[in-house]
This record gives structure tokens, C-alpha cells and sequence, in this order.
């Protein structure tokens, strides 16, 4: 990562300063009230203690969302040189935040290191038209983060040099370790006829196989264990030196882990970080492996239950499409599955059930299908967020591929929730299955002209939710897949919709659709609750699950992602890892409820 330079640095604060002032008032975690001073219905103002207020314009959009006007934000008493930014307003904010010491120089220490991961983004920018023309992993490097959460990319636990190589901005190349990890301690699955074997024998060469075995063979005539015993993963460099090194010290030193090498093939990380895709072998499998660091919210570990089941709850969402005629012959809908793990236990660690969850999810890893393996020819693939991405030149991405399609802006956006919402939709309402769809976790697919033509959806074993009870939909469910999955009522599991998309993804991709595609915000939703009644009228057996889910309903509840963050405990250590639903405030109004199909204008189709 180059140096930030002075631009790149002053432009990341003034999008995150705004982006505090939008996200805070959204979820009330500060109320602007109307400024009296100001002749002006849109002119606010934040009242702080010792006399300190911020005044600033803005108007109001869905969800009562704010959206301030550009070159507006003013702090009163003006502040110092060099002391206008985010950091400024949120130690103005503490009082009124309720921040003690401790939790006020961690959202400092975090809030730096996104707005320095910001200014990278902003440095490598480029024009709309050249972020068309990249493929989908190269377009991961340039896109923005959480739109909800203000510091979304803190990645705690990175030095500068571990943030130049393998933060996603920094669009780096990394080579994974391997290790091999004794039976006592790790354990193998793998959807149907996916052995270990075989799994290895796809994802390493023959030469590096052989090479490896060596080591362990060489290691295992030192320590009496057997080679047959052992369960290879790949390990990420930095976790090596973190916490496996380190913490795995016993196991090394007995000889139940051995380190075999460096892997030469070359991956780069998603914007989850710890999914990283192989560069080299584009259709071999992404790897999913923990990183000892926090970033939004939580430790990126990856524990072991949830890595011993990914493959039967693959098997099963990958059951219900292919027996589903609707999903498997007219939709394109791919569940990426997590094929295969290596769950690996720490004893230490285990007889301490109170220790910080993170010390429960050291080591494993876990395979998913790649993006690559279902593109056709001409087509491509984009995460749901990069469609919220502005270029350089001050041009949507959206505006951009809407053009190259040949479509007209609202029949452009008809084939895209046409090919988004169906396939979530009918696992909702038939299996009574929620994914989680939000911008990362959902990958758009476009044929060769850039009109959407399907989804991938990923992340199952922990973000797969289901509803209470026995239902014979789950009958395919293995014991440890129906025993890890959580469980909500069904107006909670309409959140993967109502608030990982809607409220999550759409309030601002609405608002950026009318700017850059001329479609009002109120014909938006009205294309998106259109798509919604085409599949009410499709199956008319399922009325009845229709209104128990409300998605349609005139208000739900608003999940506050910057409160449970900031103010639930997000920066301390804690023994249970928060699987509860998300914390919520207050109540949105629900554009979906009265909105209406705008008229189809013919030439609309051209």
C-alpha cells in the first residue's frame, strides 16, 4: 500500500464524515433537529455539549433516510486546522454516544484505519467505463465496504505491511500455506462424493502433492504419527504467525501440526477478506480460512461446528433446487456451495467454555464453489454492492452497464430484480429458508450485453436461517445441519430481505438510480414490488405464508447495525459470539406497501 497522499486522505474524511452524520441520524443514534438560525425548511443542526453544534442541509429519502447536500457540514465553533473530519465530530458525539475512554479510543483506532483503507480506494479510482471492463475479482479492489456502517473496514489486528498485502483494496496476490493437522485434533467433510482425496487432488498439482507429502512423511518418522492420520488445509500466512504459530504451539511441537509449505498458486481476497480466490485456477475452489483480526463487528474466525456442517447444508439448499422445477429449469439461481472443511479444535481452548469466542475458532478452513465455473461465455459476474459504486469521472457503474446493455433504464432494472428476487423469494416462501443476501453476499450475473441474468448467493453454514419447529421441508436436513441452523419467526426471517437488501443495499441504491438513470425513487419501488406480486400471482398456494412473512407490510422494525457496533459491546472481548438477531431501533416505514407498478411505456423495452 503506497503512501496516503494529502487529497486521498482529505476526500476519505469528507465522505466518512458525511456518511457519520447520514448513518448516526438514521438509526437515532444522534437526532438533528430543524435550525432556526437558517432560513431554510432542509437546514438542521446537532447540539453537542460546551456550546458545540454542526448545522448542515439535507433532505429526507426512503426509510426516512438523510442525505445531506455536498459543501453543507459546518462545525460551530469552527475546529481546528486539520481538525475538521469524522474524528472531530464523533469526540464532539461521545458525550451524547456514552462512550467511556477505552470505547472512545477504539472507534478512534478503527475509524483510522478505514478512513486510510478508504483513501487507498479513492487513490486506484477509475473512470465508470473502465470498472465495466473489469473482471469480477479485479472489481472487488475497488469497491467501497459496508454502506451501513461507518467503519466498515478497520481490520483490526493488520499492521500497515499486512494491510498493503492482503487487504481487498490493496489488490494484491497471496500464497497460502498448508498445513496438516492430526485426526485428534481436525476433522474432515465433504458434500457426497467429495473425499478428501479427491478434493486435493483437484486443488493441488501432483508436484506440489508429492513435495508435501515428503514433508509430512519425513515429519511423521520423527514423531511415530501415521500420514494417513492427517487432514491438509490451507493456512493464510498472516494466521499462521498470529495465532497458529503461536497458539498452536503444543500441537507443533508434538507433531500433530505440520507445516508442509507455501502453495504456489496465487489468490486474491474478496472484500470479506477471509475468502480468497485462486487467480491462477479460476474454476478451482474459493477457500474460506480465519483471520485473527475484528472487523465489523466480529473476530474473523471460523468455527468448528459451522465448518463440519457447511457441506450438508450445501447439499441440502443444492437438494431443494435441483428437485424444484421452478428453480432449477426457470430460474438462474446458484447457491455457491461450501463443498467441503477441515474443522480443526483447540484442547486447551475447549476446557476454557468462558474464554473470548474467538479463542474458539483458531483454525479450519472450508472450500466453495467459484463464481467462475458458472459463467457461460460473454458473461460476467458483479457483487450486488459494486452496483452502488460511483467512478472517478463521477459516473454510476449502473449507468454505465444499463448503456452497454442497449435497454432502457427501467426495463434494464426489471430484468434485474426479475433475476435477484424470484429464487429468494421461493426459498422464503415454499422452504421457509432465509439467506443472506446482502450486497457482498450476492453476485449478479450478466450475459454478454450486461443485463442481469441471475444470482449466486454465498455464506450458508452460519447466515442460512429457517423458521421454528418441525416442517417437512427440512426433512433433507442432516442432524448437525438442522441442529446449527438458527431459527426465527417468520416476520424476523423476512429480514433477509426487509433489511439485508431493502434497507440495506436498495436505500441507496434507489436514490443513486434516480440520479444517474432518471427512474424516481417511488417507480424503483414500484418495479420491485411489481416483481414481488408476479410471484404472489405465480403461486397463489402460498397466500397464506404471504402476509405471515410482510414483506409488504406498512412498517418493520429498523436494524441498527452502527448501535450494535458502538453501543452493544463491539469492541470488547465476549465469550458468546452474538448469533442473536441484529439490534433494532425503532420502526421503518415500508416503501413496498404502497407502492405501485409504474405504466410500461413500449418504448421502455428499447
Amino acid at each position: 500500500m503506497n503512501r496516503t497522499t494529502r487529497d486521498a486522505w482529505a476526500h476519505a474524511g469528507r465522505r466518512l464524515l458525511a456518511k457519520a452524520v447520514e448513518e448516526f441520524a438514521y438509526e437515532e443514534l444522534l437526532v438533528p433537529e430543524p435550525d432556526p438560525s437558517a432560513d431554510a425548511p432542509d437546514a438542521y443542526r446537532l447540539d453537542f455539549t460546551d456550546g458545540v453544534h454542526w448545522t448542515f442541509r439535507a433532505s429526507r429519502g426512503t426509510f426516512g433516510t438523510w442525505r445531506l447536500v455536498p459543501g453543507t457540514l459546518r462545525r460551530h465553533p469552527a475546529p481546528g486546522e486539520g481538525e475538521s473530519g469524522p474524528e472531530r465530530l464523533l469526540l464532539d458525539a461521545r458525550p451524547v454516544l456514552g462512550w467511556d475512554g477505552p470505547t472512545t479510543a477504539e472507534v478512534l483506532r478503527e475509524l483510522t484505519a478505514t478512513r486510510r483503507a478508504e483513501a487507498e480506494v479513492i487513490a486506484r479510482a477509475l473512470p465508470a467505463a473502465a470498472l465495466a471492463d473489469l473482471d469480477h475479482l479485479d472489481l472487488e479492489g475497488h469497491q467501497d465496504g459496508h454502506p451501513c456502517m461507518l467503519l466498515n473496514k478497520g481490520r483490526l489486528g493488520f499492521s500497515a505491511s499486512d494491510a498493503a498485502a492482503y487487504a481487498p483494496e490493496a489488490a494484491g496476490t497471496v500464497h497460502l500455506l498448508w498445513a496438516a493437522v492430526h485426526g485428534s485434533l481436525a476433522s474432515y467433510s465433504g458434500v457426497a462424493g467429495l473425499d478428501e482425496g479427491t478434493l486435493l487432488a483437484e486443488e493441488l498439482d501432483e508436484d506440489t502433492r508429492k513435495k508435501f507429502g515428503a514433508v509430512l512423511q519425513e515429519t511423521c518418522a520423527e514423531t511415530g504419527y501415521h500420514t494417513v492420520d492427517f487432514h491438509w488445509l490451507p493456512v493464510h500466512p498472516f494466521h499462521w504467525d498470529e495465532a497458529v504459530a503461536p497458539l498452536f504451539a503444543p500441537y507443533l511441537a508434538d507433531g500433530r501440526i505440520v507445516l508442509l509449505g507455501e502453495g504456489p498458486d496465487r489468490y486474491r481476497p474478496l472484500q470479506s477478506i477471509r475468502t480468497l480466490a485462486n487467480l491462477d485456477h479460476p474454476h478451482r475452489r474459493n477457500v474460506k480460512v480465519p483471520l485473527y483480526i475484528r472487523n465489523t463487528l466480529v473476530w474473523r474466525g471460523l468455527s468448528t461446528k459451522p465448518t463440519e456442517a457447511a457441506p450438508d447444508v450445501s447439499a441440502w439448499l443444492h437438494a431443494v433446487r435441483d428437485t424444484d422445477p421452478y428453480l432449477r429449469d426457470e430460474l438462474r439461481f446458484h447457491p455457491l456451495g461450501e463443498v467441503a472443511g477441515v474443522a480443526v479444535r483447540h484442547p486447551l481452548y475447549e476446557s476454557v467454555k468462558d474464554a473470548p469466542y474467538r479463542y474458539h475458532e483458531l483454525l479450519g478452513a472450508v472450500w466453495r464453489e467459484p463464481v467462475a465455473a458458472l459463467l457461460g461465455e460473454g458473461e460476467q459476474a458483479r457483487t450486488m454492492a459494486a452496483l452502488l459504486k460511483v467512478g472517478s469521472d463521477g459516473r454510476a457503474l449502473a449507468a454505465e452497464l444499463v448503456e452497454r446493455s442497449g435497454l432502457a433504464p427501467r426495463a434494464w432494472l426489471e430484468r434485474f430484480f426479475s433475476a435477484l428476487l424470484p429464487g429468494l423469494l421461493h426459498y422464503l416462501y415454499r422452504y421457509g429458508t432465509a439467506y443472506c443476501p446482502h450486497g457482498e453476499n450476492t453476485v449478479v450475473l450478466y450475459d454478454a450485453a450486461d443485463t442481469p441474468i441471475g444470482i449466486a448467493v454465498k455464506d450458508f453454514a452460519e447466515d442460512v436461517n429457517l423458521l421454528p419447529g418441525e416442517h417437512p421441508e427440512y426433512a433433507g436436513l442432516s442432524e448437525r445441519a438442522d441442529a446449527l441452523l438458527l431459527r426465527w419467526p417468520a416476520g424476523e426471517l423476512a429480514h433477509s430481505l426487509l433489511s439485508a437488501v431493502f434497507a440495506g443495499h436498495f436505500r441507496f441504491f434507489a436514490p443513486l438510480v434516480a440520479e444517474h438513470l432518471g427512474v424516481p425513487e417511488d417507480e424503483f419501488w414500484g418495479l420491485i414490488r411489481a416483481e414481488i406480486e408476479r410471484y404472489h400471482a405465480r403461486f397463489p398456494e402460498l397466500a397464506d405464508r404471504f402476509g405471515e412473512f410482510g414483506l409488504l407490510a406498512p412498517e418493520f422494525d429498523r436494524v441498527a447495525l452502527n448501535r450494535e457496533q458502538l453501543l452493544g459491546g463491539g469492541f470488547h472481548d465476549r465469550a458468546e459470539k452474538d448469533e442473536g438477531f441484529d439490534v433494532v431501533h425503532g420502526a421503518l416505514t415500508n416503501p413496498l406497501a404502497t407502492a405501485t407498478a409504474p405504466a410500461q411505456d413500449p418504448q421502455e423495452q428499447i
